[in-house]
Formats: structure tokens, C-alpha cells, sequence
């Protein structure tokens, strides 16, 4: 019985601690919506330091841009990480925009395509035009009109509208053969990705 209730009250206080980061989380949130991010600092910080994903990505944000704090690549960096390394695709994007910059980083191709690419296959659009872009230019991957027209293709189906243009833009320069392998990598993509899809 003591096992039980010493479980009981370990259960409930991390209910009670989950419900309280929500709201803290989100209280946090309202205020970055509009523009307090003093109080959205005060509010995420804690959080991000306990290891809140969301929280964690909220801090890269106000530093990168330095809302509420100096900007700090450094400070937007490591929060970046944290919450990249939990799977959050939205840091995993923007690490991949630190690395591609090289805003507090070396500049490198390579890892910007690593986060990249993780970012695009939990369906991140700004990941997978980048990638296009990568693709397109050779930028740390060999070059493929084809894949950067794939990633293109991809972002346009999820909802992109610039993508479009990009994708139609890379087709001029392709085969009527490697538009159609485009295709069918892009298809075979999407179909793997169908819970992605009804998610959004």
C-alpha cells in the first residue's frame, strides 16, 4: 500500500508538473505573440532550463533576433541544439539556417544540410525549399536538378506557394525523364509521409 501511494503521488505530481509547464508554456507563448518577450523570457527560460522542448526553441528564438535579450548567436545556438536534439523541426530548420549563414557558427554546407534534412522529413516547407536550393546549387551535396526539383515538388504539395515557382522554375531544365522520376520520388514521398499529411 505504501509502494502504491508513494507511486500514486510521484504520477500525479508529474500531472500536476506537465499541466503547470503547459500553462506556463503558454502564458509564454501569448506574450511572444504579441511582442512582451520580457515576460515571454521570464516564462520560457525556467522551462527551457528543465528541458521543455518548446521552451527551449522559444529561447533560440528570442536570442537570434534578440527580443527581450542581445541578440546572441552564441545563447541562440545552444537553445537551438537543445531543442533540436529532442526532435523539435522547426529548430532543426533554423539550425540548419545558422549553419548555412554561419550566424556564431563557421559557415558550413554540410551541417546545415544535416538539420535540413531532418527538418524536411517531419515536413518543415522552409527545410525542403532549402534543400532545393542546396540541390540545385551544389551546395554541401553534389548537385542534382532532379532531387532539388523533388524537394520543390514536395514543399508545393504540402502547401508552399513560393515552392511552385521553384519547382516549374527547375523543370525547364529538365528531361521529360527526369521530370517523370521527380514524380515518382515525390509520390513515393508523400505516401510515406501520410500521417504528416493529416497532421497539418
Amino acid at each position: 500500500m505504501r509502494i502504491y501511494s508513494t507511486t500514486l503521488f510521484a504520477v500525479l505530481t508529474l500531472l500536476l508538473s506537465a499541466t503547470s509547464w503547459s500553462a506556463d508554456f503558454d502564458t509564454g507563448q501569448k506574450a511572444y505573440d504579441s511582442g512582451d518577450y520580457q515576460t515571454a523570457l521570464t516564462e520560457w527560460q525556467p522551462l527551457a532550463e528543465s528541458g521543455h522542448v518548446g521552451a527551449q526553441f522559444g529561447m533560440g528564438l528570442l536570442y537570434a533576433n534578440g527580443f527581450g535579450v542581445p541578440m546572441d548567436n552564441e545563447q541562440a545556438l545552444k537553445w537551438y541544439r537543445l531543442a533540436a536534439e529532442q526532435g523539435n523541426a522547426d529548430a532543426q530548420c533554423n539550425l540548419g539556417v545558422v549553419f548555412s549563414n554561419g550566424w556564431g557558427v563557421p559557415q558550413n554546407d554540410e551541417k546545415a544540410f544535416e538539420w535540413y534534412s531532418l527538418a524536411a522529413e517531419h515536413g518543415v516547407t522552409q527545410a525542403q525549399t532549402s534543400l532545393g536550393r542546396m540541390y540545385l546549387h551544389g551546395y554541401g551535396v553534389p548537385e542534382s536538378k532532379l532531387q532539388a526539383h523533388k524537394w520543390f515538388a514536395i514543399a508545393a504539395e504540402l502547401g508552399d506557394n513560393s515552392a511552385t515557382y521553384k519547382r516549374d522554375e527547375v523543370a525547364k531544365k529538365l528531361s521529360a525523364s527526369e521530370i517523370a522520376e521527380s514524380g515518382r520520388l515525390t509520390s513515393a514521398w508523400i505516401d510515406s509521409h501520410q500521417t504528416l499529411q493529416a497532421s497539418q
